[in-house]
């Protein structure tokens, strides 16, 4: 096959782990002088794609990849965009702007770095490009920290966000147990979780198995919200131990399914979440009297490139170079999975799944993986997490603080006339 460029390009919400992936692409691809010519990256995802803002990463040596494998956040940018639908006049004004734009740099190769939504794109260009008769090999590399990635043991991302969580629930219970005091003290985290209940769950390997360690209560939208056995179960743990640790998914629902609680609604209908740990803790303040205390990690959860998973980094290093091999090796329109081979000792290899397949679908929380009552997540929950948060990353250092440093990104110069979006 003729020799040609690569594009890579992240999407959707950033994980601590993800320029591990981009790092692995861009090694990968270099070790293919034969087949793959320059290796481009677009600034801020398929939007960068459209407005030509291509980043050029050979100005990236082996000391500036290994910093960038290191680096949280989202080197090359990021962005939330779904395709619009191809039978539209708009739809398809936008897929011909993304083949100009391929051809207009001799794209030949397209790594898309993302989650449910992103395999759609993976799918769909795949589709595009034979219709067009364009050589195009699209795939995919998986990552969210949601974990919710269909046909895939776990997602890159995941492991690290689960560490700090389940970090961040273990020194806050040291902390709010040394300070019970005669009223009665709550804790409440948010986590993220729009419609699956992972990292909530990961916040129970904080308790090592012990049941009165925190977390004590563990919420996820996969059971709907009982409002009074929620209120008893935090007074009985309360009235025993003087203290009740709470973890709460921000997309919890009521048994009728609404949510607990959203932040706002923009014009698409789109619903941003937030509040749902406030609005369990002021609950229990108004309904059980206790003092009480909520936090929202928020962004922290997903940027904590100080304690990465070894595990975790690994795997995001693995399925950015299995996608520049299935590239080359002429597979299309799929992406690189994580198959478990076993727990104890953990072991895993690389799989492949067809992107369109599981497109747009979420994996949710294994009924087995969530008590009856819908208060708490069981050990298998836990046994199956474990292994995904195991091993520390060392960070360089510089003032007593990790030294990621900063990169050269130069832009590759635009050939076509500027994107009307």
């Amino acid at each position: 096959m003729a020799r040609s460029n690569l594009l890579y390009a992240h999407s959707g919400g950033v994980t601590a782990v993800i320029n591990a992936t981009a790092s692995a692409v861009i090694g990968a691809a270099r070790a293919h002088p034969e087949r793959i010519g320059k290796v481009l990256a677009a600034h801020r995802g398929i939007l960068g794609v459209l407005a030509e803002d291509l980043i050029d990463t050979s100005a990236l040596d082996d000391a500036a990849l290994q910093r960038l494998s290191l680096r949280p956040g989202g080197a090359f940018g990021s962005c939330r965009f779904d395709l619009p639908p191809g039978d539209t006049p708009d739809g398809k004004r936008v897929m011909d702007r993304l083949f100009e734009v391929f051809a207009a740099h001799d794209i030949g190769h397209f790594i898309y770095n993302g989650g449910n939504g992103s395999m759609d794109v993976v799918g769909r260009l795949r589709d595009a490009a034979q219709e067009r008769a364009y050589p195009l090999a699209c795939i995919g590399a998986p990552k969210t920290v949601d974990n919710d990635i269909v046909g895939t043991d776990c997602c890159p991302g995941f492991g690290s966000a689960a560490k700090y969580l389940a970090t961040s629930m273990l020194e806050a219970g040291l902390d709010i147990r040394s300070m019970v005091g005669s009223r009665g003290s709550v804790f409440v985290m948010e986590v993220m979780g729009r419609n699956t209940g992972w990292l909530a769950a990961a916040t129970a390997l904080a308790a090592g198995g012990d049941a009165d360690a925190p977390p004590h209560i563990v919420l996820v939208p996969e059971a709907g919200f009982d409002e009074e056995a929620f209120l008893a179960e935090v007074r009985r743990v309360t009235e025993r131990l003087g203290y009740c640790a709470i973890t709460v998914a921000e997309g919890i629902r009521n048994a009728d399914g609404s949510l607990i609680m959203e932040k706002s609604r923009d014009s698409r209908g789109y619903v941003q979440l937030g509040g749902a740990g406030s609005a369990v803790a002021r609950m229990i303040h108004e309904r059980l009297g206790y003092k009480f205390h909520w936090a929202i990690p928020d962004y922290l959860q997903r940027a904590g490139g100080h304690w990465l998973s070894a595990v975790d980094r690994e795997q995001a290093l693995a399925v950015g170079r299995a996608a520049v091999e299935m590239a080359i090796d002429g597979r299309n329109g799929c992406f690189p999975t994580i198959r478990r081979i076993s727990d104890a000792p953990y072991r895993w290899e690389i799989g492949v799944e067809d992107a369109a397949a599981i497109a747009n679908l979420e994996r949710a929380l294994p009924a087995a993986f969530v008590r009856a009552d819908g208060l708490h997540v069981t050990a298998a929950a836990c046994d199956y997490i474990r292994p995904l948060i195991e091993g520390e990353v060392l960070q360089p250092a510089a003032g007593g603080l990790p030294a990621y440093g900063e990169l050269s990104l130069p832009p590759v110069g635009c050939r076509l006339p500027p994107w009307q979006g």
